[in-house]
């Protein structure tokens, strides 16, 4: 039985860097379709509508039952915000050296445990503020507020990494009344005419190889999102969340590689203090969730003492 015990684990991982890998190449191809000409907003709407396509053979399995929800509104509202993101991290892939827009990125599990704190009550100890002020370090170091370095568009990358944390918030509020497949469905039915408006102001019919740089931006964003979910079923957040920093190493070599981009020092170094700081977070979490799981059935037997 112990022998088998890494099979587990050894197929998260696996799962872990398809995610990775799925999630590097779309920002590599989002890229090649901006430089095609395509804006990054009409991007997303095509992002979001190949997704959904991508999507549909996965969610056929659940039958009607994916469709009932009681929390429409709240998908509405979580669904603009996570547009806005996407708008604005589409944004900065699209004009940013594209290991600053990656690492930025990354920056967002800091601001989960902050608005956790404010709206889901979670109790953050020393030990993970200080990991999240080290985190903020990181991002400081890369933005460079103050120096010849900095650039407002770094800003639009950081916002999305907040939006994206609101976002994630909301989905622990969803998730504790629909089921996961109902919470991916709404997601697509809401994001692919809420990103259609913006798309409209600045569109233009894809020419050529641009579609299939759209399409594939639609399917590798899905795959990626479906092995992550898959990956987290089966392992922990602490001991995967750092086989999904490979996507940043991934997207540095492919940007050198078609871009012609070099990667900064100081990107480097605030990439490594928030990916460190993410990292001590993550193994956090994995303990109190641990610990939570082991002394629940005790507390559920003192009634009956």
């Amino acid at each position: 039985m112990a022998a088998d015990a890494p099979a587990p684990f050894l197929k998260a991982a696996g799962l872990m860097l398809l995610s990775t890998t799925f999630f590097g190449l779309m920002a590599i191809v989002i890229r090649l379709a901006s430089d095609a000409g395509t804006s990054t907003v009409e991007i997303a709407f095509f992002r979001n509508f190949f997704g959904l396509l991508a999507l549909l053979p996965f969610l056929h399995r659940s039958g009607r039952a994916v469709f009932r929800t009681q929390q429409l509104p709240r998908y509405f509202v979580r669904c603009a915000i996570g547009v806005a993101s996407m708008l604005c991290g589409f944004w900065a892939i699209g004009n940013l050296p594209m290991a600053q827009a990656i690492s930025l990125s990354y920056s967002a599990p800091l601001f989960v445990t902050i608005f956790a704190v404010i709206w889901l009550g979670e109790v953050v100890r020393r030990r993970r503020w200080t990991a999240v002020v080290l985190g903020f370090i990181g991002v400081m170091v890369i933005v460079r507020p103050g120096t010849e370095g900095f650039s407002l568009g770094s800003l639009v990358a950081v916002a999305a990494a907040v939006l994206s944390s609101i976002v994630a918030i909301q989905i622990k509020q969803l998730s504790r009344v629909d089921a996961p497949d109902t919470i991916v469905f709404y997601t697509y039915a809401f994001w692919v005419p809420m990103s259609l408006v913006p798309a409209l102001f600045a569109w233009q019919w894809p020419q050529g190889i641009t579609w299939l740089w759209l399409a594939a931006i639609g399917v590798l964003g899905t795959g990626g999102q479906l092995f992550w979910t898959r990956a987290l079923k089966l392992g922990e957040v602490s001991a995967l969340t750092p086989i999904s920093f490979m996507q940043l190493p991934l997207v540095t070599v492919l940007a050198w590689l078609l871009f012609d981009e070099v990667i900064s020092r100081w990107t480097v170094i605030g990439a490594l203090i928030i990916f460190a700081a993410n990292g001590y977070i993550a193994h956090r979490e994995a303990q109190l969730s641990r610990r939570s799981a082991t002394t629940a059935p005790v507390e559920a037997a003192k009634p009956g003492e």
